[in-house]
């Protein structure tokens, strides 16, 4: 059974908190962890994903009729999609001093998503609360309670700068995604 977030989480999640200088520092050292091991990582994030809201494969030809995560661990397509995936969060990372950057790389990543792949913005909202939870996790010891909110603030970041890009692309929900 799917996860379904509550209509004031996403009240919630229209709001982006500023990250503090000393919250970046933890994101990126936090980060720099987890992007050593970058496809594992990634491809763990996928698979979690693809189970705990299997709607989201809907929009993968590939792999949306894989339900064994041994095969989707095997899959040459959803390592490369998890690749990419790391790689662009490794950019906003990378650039979380540069408003401009991060926003350029996110606006990128929704119009894509919302023009090319026609996926619902909310499943971003999902991807980011798994991403949180398999680095959580992975790096328990390193994922202090000043880790967590600083990393809350970064999920909430790219969920707020990929809808803007859905926005300004003019985006139409399709009602066949399951959610």
């Amino acid at each position: 059974m799917e996860k379904v977030q509550g209509e004031m989480e996403i009240e919630r999640w229209e709001r982006s908190e500023e990250i503090s200088d000393a919250e970046k520092k933890v994101i990126q050292e936090t980060w720099s962890r987890v992007y050593a091991n970058c496809e594992d990582v990634g491809v763990s994030i996928l698979i979690r994903f693809f189970v705990n809201f299997p709607s989201a494969k809907q929009y993968f030809s590939q792999f949306k009729h894989m339900d064994d995560t041994l095969e989707m661990e095997r899959s040459l397509q959803l390592r490369k999609h998890a690749q990419r995936v790391m790689g662009a969060i490794n950019s906003v990372v990378e650039n979380l001093n540069d408003p401009e950057k991060v926003s350029s790389v996110l606006a990128l990543v929704g119009k894509a998503h919302a023009l090319k792949h026609k996926v619902e913005p909310v499943y971003f909202k999902k991807l980011t609360g798994v991403m949180l939870e398999v680095i959580a996790e992975a790096y328990g010891n390193d994922f202090t309670p000043e880790a967590h909110g600083a990393w809350t603030k970064m999920r909430t970041l790219i969920y707020t700068h990929v809808t803007a890009a859905y926005k300004e692309a003019g985006w139409v929900s399709y009602p066949s995604a399951t959610l």
